[in-house]
């Protein structure tokens, strides 16, 4: 729950960032998720540090390197693109696809057993998944289908990274393969900044000192100290039972965007609910046989 929160807020967040409450620019998409990783990537050094000396194989590098671009940073770039012409309550709507994507691929690359009524959840979500990208074509006046396209894009990465942080890198603590995979993305962050002249703005725009504290709290709150917390979720369970925390965030979302006044339509919300029980349903096994277990011991 307390991650929900954190994550259903973060897409307000990366509004305000890019715009005032009276819809005047200050930073730019690219420039606020290069700031978002910097923060991130900042705050946990000293832990990536520690985490390097245990580091067990160099192949790990190779996954820490998946999280680290998949699970953050190009979704981090894909996200604020795409809320320059979408609400951040549809965005937090289309988050919602990543256990569909995290159930998808769990299921074709890594093997992972799914007991029939799962398969059901996951191909119920996935027509819900189509139905939310429909229902959101008329979203964007001047973006068409593409930042659609783009958050279903993050969602896909996200069940990679997902996937890959309990398939592969079980054996290390959460706040490592979180530091160690911010890490990776931390000199990319910090060209980032430098090509789309983010100091710049910082020094010329009145409203970029304001905006520094929501992107420092996005970047800190949001990513930082969230994934930690997200990736002991999936040690402790499973991928797929972590990306359920999307059960919630897209409602966050949804309440924060009608705060704000947001426009939001029936079917985006009604698609939105097709998906999240698809991804009940292919939980509910799994929910099942836990209980089981812990009735049996």
């Amino acid at each position: 729950m307390l991650l929900a929160v954190i994550w259903g807020s973060s897409f307000i967040l990366m509004k305000r960032g890019m715009y005032t409450m009276t819809g005047e620019p200050i930073f730019s998409d690219a420039q606020v998720g290069a700031l978002r990783m910097f923060f991130a990537g900042l705050v946990l050094l000293p832990f990536a540090v520690k985490g390097l000396r245990q580091l067990k194989s160099k192949k790990d590098l190779l996954f820490l390197f998946i999280v680290g671009f998949f699970g953050n940073f190009l979704p981090a770039f894909l996200f604020t693109y795409a809320e320059t012409y979408l609400s951040s309550g549809y965005a937090g709507m289309l988050n919602s696809c990543t256990p569909i994507f995290t159930g998808l691929i769990g299921f074709v690359i890594f093997k992972v057993h799914l007991s029939r009524i799962q398969i059901f959840g996951l191909g119920v979500g996935t027509i819900g998944m189509v139905l939310l990208m429909l229902a959101g074509k008329d979203a964007s006046n001047t973006g068409g289908i593409v930042p659609v396209l783009a958050i279903v894009l993050a969602t896909l990465m996200y069940g990679t990274s997902l996937n890959t942080i309990k398939h592969k890198l079980g054996a290390y603590k959460a706040v490592h393969i979180t530091s160690m995979a911010l890490m990776l993305v931390f000199i990319p962050a910090l060209y980032a900044n430098w090509h789309f002249d983010t100091v710049e703005v910082i020094q010329n725009n009145p409203n970029a000192q304001m905006a520094l504290v929501y992107i420092a709290i996005l970047g800190i709150i949001g990513t930082a100290l969230a994934v930690i917390v997200f990736n002991r979720i999936i040690a402790l369970k499973d991928a797929l039972f972590a990306s359920t925390v999307t059960y919630f965030i897209p409602i966050v979302a949804v309440f924060i965007g009608f705060f704000f006044q947001e426009d939001l339509t029936l079917e985006q919300i009604a698609s939105m609910f097709v998906v999240l029980f698809g991804v009940f349903m292919a939980n509910y096994w799994h929910a099942k046989q836990s209980a089981k277990k812990l009735a049996e011991n």
